[in-house]
């Protein structure tokens, strides 16, 4: 796996999990911040198919959280 800091995609996956945190998002802000933040990039995309992110429903509301591999993708990042 590429290191965040030789490829964009993996630097800014690594951006989107940080920024999520550890608390849940609006799935309208997250796509708002994101699809301005990088919209020639599949970062949403490659965080889904990754297993870094899961989107919940609750009510008329979607919220977007990130996974334990996404933390421990963070973890992992974060440290070196």
């Amino acid at each position: 796996m590429a290191t965040p800091s030789s490829d964009p995609t993996e630097a800014l996956l690594l951006d989107l999990i940080e920024w999520i945190g550890t608390r849940r998002r609006r799935y309208s802000d997250v796509m708002d911040v994101w699809r301005t933040s990088c919209p020639r990039l599949p970062v949403w995309e490659e965080a889904n198919e990754r297993g870094f992110v899961e989107r919940h429903q609750r009510g008329a509301e979607s919220f977007v959280t990130i996974t334990e591999r996404g933390a421990a993708f963070l973890r992992r990042h974060r440290r070196a």
